[in-house]
């Protein structure tokens, strides 16, 4: 076998099944590192993939947050970063696009990403989820794409910054700048939704409001900052939001469900000049209808993040840091762990709202 020859979890069709595969070892070409993963989150964007929202390039090799060491460099890449523990990242800025030659490197419109592709051991090409493909034993990635962080995280809850983490947090910090002393809703308390409650808490805002359908997702959201709950499933969530907060409603509202339900919801709930943020992706079918001015008159502002308009090079050390410091709960994160074997059931668990991460952890 090649170098990084191993197995990965491969949707083949929409809709599945999913399979595991033996793939061809590939070595790192020019700028490109390859990774031994140790670690990665089933995230709910993957199943995307098997639904056909993201594209028909099929068949796909799933997984989009990882955690590993790299293992071997390609051409141009200092060797001395074999042996790094990394967290890999869908959105390295290729410094050359108009927005990063602007100085907005986190708006980067063309991230990079390996040239090397992955193929089954029989010769099949590939796609990698978000050019990443991190439910396999090996990838190779631009090295950009590979963050080193600190060992002092391990590596189940640190692949997470990847992107729940990274997206939550990032979406309060940075896409909303939620001011200390804030209100904030959030719609959906899943993997990202709780970690928007973390950077609401992160940003000391002052009231944090959590809706969701699954009273077990509630209990998790408290768990994690949020000051109050809202189970939507027993009761009309604007109208109780809107009491909670006296009937002004909030100032930053956040969608981390994808919905055009939930995102006028979350409009629904926008104090005067407030914020809404969309993070959930929608599915292509999805459309928003608003009443315009009642959209326009309150001045409302609507935003859509991508990753937490997160630049990973940055903020993933600024994220481990927090940990360590005990300021952002990595570990309540992680549900359970799990093999490639078992990504199937981790993706109906998920779907159930029996986890908030289910992790492949990988010898």
């Amino acid at each position: 076998m090649g170098s990084g020859a191993g197995r990965g979890v491969v949707a083949a069709a929409k809709g599945g099944p999913f399979s595991v595969e033996e793939l061809r070892g590939r070595d790192p070409g020019p700028g490109e590192v390859l990774v031994r993963v140790v670690a990665s989150g089933v995230c709910h964007s993957d199943m995307h993939y098997v639904d056909g929202h993201l594209g028909d390039d099929f068949p796909f090799l799933l997984g989009h947050e990882g955690s590993g060491y790299i293992e071997a460099v390609g051409e141009g890449v200092d060797a001395r970063r074999v042996g790094q523990f990394v967290v890999l990242t869908y959105r390295a800025p290729c410094h050359a696009c108009p927005s990063c030659l602007a100085g907005r490197v986190d708006h980067c419109r063309r991230p990079l990403e390996a040239a090397t592709q992955p193929e089954t051991a029989d010769g099949r090409r590939l796609t990698p989820a978000l050019g990443l493909g991190t439910f396999s034993e090996y990838l190779v990635a631009a090295a950009p794409q590979a963050i080193p962080v600190s060992t002092d995280c391990p590596p189940e809850q640190a692949s997470l910054l990847g992107c729940a983490v990274s997206t939550g947090v990032g979406s309060v910090l940075r896409t909303a700048g939620v001011e200390p002393g804030a209100s904030v809703a959030v719609f959906g308390a899943g993997g990202v939704g709780i970690n928007v409650i973390q950077g609401a808490r992160l940003a000391r805002a002052g009231r944090i409001i959590a809706a969701d359908l699954v009273p077990r997702k509630l209990n998790w959201a408290a768990s994690f900052g949020a000051t109050d709950t809202v189970d939507a499933s027993r009761t009309d969530p604007v109208g109780a939001i809107r009491e909670l907060t006296g009937g002004r409603g909030v100032d930053y509202a956040f969608d981390a469900v994808g919905l055009a339900t939930t995102m006028r919801q979350c409009l629904e709930v926008i104090d005067y000049r407030g914020t809404a943020v969309l993070i959930g992706f929608p599915a292509a079918d999805e459309v928003l209808s608003l009443p315009m001015q009642d959209f326009f008159f309150p001045g409302t502002t609507l935003k859509v993040s991508l990753n937490g308009d997160s630049l990973a090079s940055r903020d993933f050390p600024q994220l481990i840091d927090w940990y360590i410091e005990g300021k952002l709960d990595l570990d309540g994160l992680v549900t359970e762990k799990i093999g490639l074997d078992d990504v199937g059931a981790a993706f109906d668990a998920m779907n159930r709202g029996e986890t908030i991460r289910s992790v492949i952890s990988l010898p």
